[in-house]
This record gives C-alpha cells, sequence and structure tokens, in this order.
C-alpha cells in the first residue's frame, strides 16, 4: 500500500506539539500545520496511530481548501471537489486495513461541523458533500444516525474546509481510566501537552499542587510508560478533599502517585526538592469574585519558587497570563516557551519557566527527552 495521507484534529495552539508527538510515534511527515489542524503521511496502516495522546481525533485526508468564499457558491464548491478530488474509494480500502470490515451490511454517516458566519447553514453543506459522494458509497451499505462503520467527515471553519473518514474514536480524547470527573476538568489532550512540555526525565521528581480530577498526573504516568524504566513517583494535591478522592480513584491503576489534600501556598515539602512543576492554577472565573488573581499567583509562585529545584521548570496554564508573568517575574523565573490555546470557551496560555541556578552552582541536567527538542511556543 502507498503512503497514506492523514489528518489530526488537535486544540487550537497546540499543533506543533501534536505534530512532533505524530513524527516520533508513527515515524511520519509532517505536511503542513494550521488553526487546529495537522496533516501528515505514514507508509502504511500503523495500528500506533491509536495511541497519540495530543490528538482529538485522526481522518483519512481526501481534500482541504483555504478558499471558501462565505457565500452560497461555497456549497457547488464542495459537492465538486468532493465528486472530483477526493480518491473515496482507495481512502475506502485504507479505513477497512486500519479497521476491518464489521460483519454484516456495512454503515455508514455523514457529519459535517461548522464554525464562522456564513451564508448557508451546516445541513446545506452537508447535504452537498453527500451529493459529492453518492458514487462512492457501495449500494449495499446502509446509511444509520449513529454508531456506523464509516464515518465521512467535513469540517468547515471561516474559510478553511477538510474532508476525509474518520479513523478513531471519542475515546482517544476521553480517556477511558477518568471514572470520576469534576466540572471544568482539563481536557486529557492538553494534560498531555503540558506534560510533553515540561522536558522531562525519568529521575525528576513530578508534582501538580493543584491537581483536580488528576488529569495532568494521570497522562504523567501514561507518558513516563515509554521509559520502560525505573521512575520517580508523582505528588498531587488538592485544597478539596472530593477532588483528591477523584484524583486517586482515576490514577489508581496508572502508577504510584502521592496525594494529598493542602492548600497549593503552604506545601508540606522540603525545599528545593521538586525538578518538574505541570499544574493548571484556576482561572480568574473558577474562584470566587473576592480572590485577587495577582495576590493569588504570587502567592503561588513564592510557594512554588521554594520547592522547586534550582535549574528546575514549570509548565503552568492560566487564562490570566499577565498576572501570571507577574507573579513568576517576582521570584525570578525565565520565560523558556508560551503556546496561546483556548481552553473552555477563554483564551489560555501554556508557558514554561526555568528557575534559573544561582550563580557558582550547578543547574539540574538539561538533557531532554527527543520529544520535546522542537517544540515551538509563540512570542
Amino acid at each position: 500500500m502507498s503512503s497514506i495521507s492523514c489528518y489530526a484534529m488537535v486544540v487550537s495552539g497546540l499543533e506543533s506539539i501534536a505534530a512532533r508527538e505524530i513524527e516520533l510515534l508513527l515515524g511520519a511527515k509532517i505536511t503542513r500545520k494550521t488553526d487546529g489542524l495537522v496533516t501528515f503521511k505514514i507508509d502504511g496502516p500503523d495500528p500506533d496511530l491509536f495511541d497519540l495522546k495530543t490528538t482529538e481525533d485522526v481522518f483519512l485526508f481526501a481534500w482541504g481548501t483555504d478558499s471558501l468564499t462565505y457565500r452560497a457558491k461555497d456549497l457547488e464548491d464542495i459537492r465538486k471537489w468532493t465528486a472530483k478530488e477526493g480518491d473515496w474509494t482507495r481512502l475506502i480500502s485504507q479505513h477497512h486495513a486500519f479497521k476491518p470490515k464489521t460483519k454484516g451490511k456495512p454503515t455508514y454517516r455523514f457529519i459535517t461541523q461548522m464554525d464562522g458566519e456564513h451564508g448557508y447553514h451546516r445541513k446545506d453543506a452537508q447535504k452537498e458533500f453527500a451529493k459529492g459522494l453518492a458514487k462512492f458509497i457501495p449500494p449495499n451499505w446502509r446509511m444509520v444516525e449513529d454508531n456506523a462503520s464509516v464515518e465521512f467527515w467535513l469540517t468547515i471553519e471561516e474559510k478553511t474546509a477538510v474532508a476525509g473518514i474518520r479513523l478513531t474514536d471519542k475515546t482517544m480524547r476521553h480517556r477511558t481510566y477518568k471514572v470520576a470527573h469534576r466540572p471544568a476538568s482539563l481536557r486529557p489532550t492538553v494534560a498531555a501537552a503540558m506534560v510533553r512540555i515540561a522536558e522531562l526525565k525519568p529521575q525528576h521528581k513530578v508534582i501538580d499542587p493543584m491537581c483536580g480530577a488528576g488529569t495532568i498526573l494521570g497522562e504523567y504516568q501514561i507518558f513516563a510508560e515509554g521509559w520502560r524504566m525505573p521512575r520517580e513517583a508523582a505528588w498531587g494535591g488538592d485544597i478539596e478533599q472530593a477532588a483528591v478522592l477523584d484524583a486517586s480513584a482515576n490514577t489508581r491503576r496508572l502508577g504510584k502517585i502521592y496525594l494529598h489534600r493542602w492548600d497549593a501556598r503552604w506545601l508540606p515539602l522540603d525545599s528545593c526538592s521538586i525538578d518538574r512543576i505541570i499544574c493548571n492554577p484556576p482561572f480568574g472565573k473558577q474562584i470566587s469574585s473576592e480572590v485577587d488573581i495577582n495576590k493569588l499567583y504570587r502567592g503561588l509562585m513564592i510557594q512554588f519558587n521554594r520547592i522547586l529545584s534550582p535549574g528546575g521548570k514549570a509548565v503552568l496554564l492560566v487564562s490570566d497570563y499577565a498576572a501570571l508573568k507577574g507573579a513568576c517575574e517576582n521570584v525570578g523565573w525565565e520565560l523558556e516557551k508560551k503556546f496561546r490555546t483556548e481552553i473552555l470557551g477563554q483564551n489560555a496560555v501554556i508557558s514554561l519557566w526555568h528557575k534559573p541556578a544561582p550563580e557558582g552552582t550547578l543547574s539540574a541536567p538539561e538533557g531532554v527527552l527527543p520529544v520535546s527538542n522542537d517544540l515551538q511556543g509563540t512570542e
């Protein structure tokens, strides 16, 4: 089988992280990175594709465009592009190579997602998409509303459209280890990206001081399995006992983690005892209006700085980056990278900070795993 063209949907702003994982895990050639989308080619139907952690969904690529006009003319173009640009017979064969045919009569459905103001409705775009596909769908296949064996997708966002066949399902972005859920819990794919930004090594002591449902800790444990060697146990805690219990339920099958109820502003840990902090402090909307976010972040960073070893690093996700930046600079941390994204409908920033070692002392070893070597943030 010749090379297979695919595209992955990712959380906006984290394309370089997802692309690097795709390269390393699949040996893929990245052909394009754009907002929320990474396109790539692989040599064959690699089952490791289903083990990607920083992608939301993966599809076989049929066609794509950046030239939608927002007008009704797009509908005719969608039908033409689908009928002429997509080699659907080959894509269906590739889909079967990844996912063997189900018993009985094959089923299919059309799915169209559309974002932005256009001069037509989503259902109209899907209708034209289906017309373009009509001659490629075997006559013995049966269309269904849900749980189809083959899903044909059209995704429209502003002037961009991409079409293909879905390979993955919801378990790619909704981890099976998460048996307990909390409101506004962090997306596992975002947590997985934060873990990869942290430049981790097996000897590092890692902590999430405000762990919530334990998603970051869970993604750390899954990532660390790839080392296939002994590693330090991770630490986590939260001010809410219910969160600690949820984190325990979600991570108990993934590896050894020390979980505690604590206030992250007064951590019962030795000074300079932690190598990596990976944390999603509360956004402004998640805390009482009486709480000053600047004061909260300054208090947290004073404590985080105390427990972080010289040369150590911290990956932090916040919506009020200005408040975090002031708090980190207040303790002398240096910014290495930042990634702008969107979390729960809010603009947010994931940033990587470094605690410099005092002059005349040696920093922690700077060798990092290849997964993070080429990650480029925004300036």
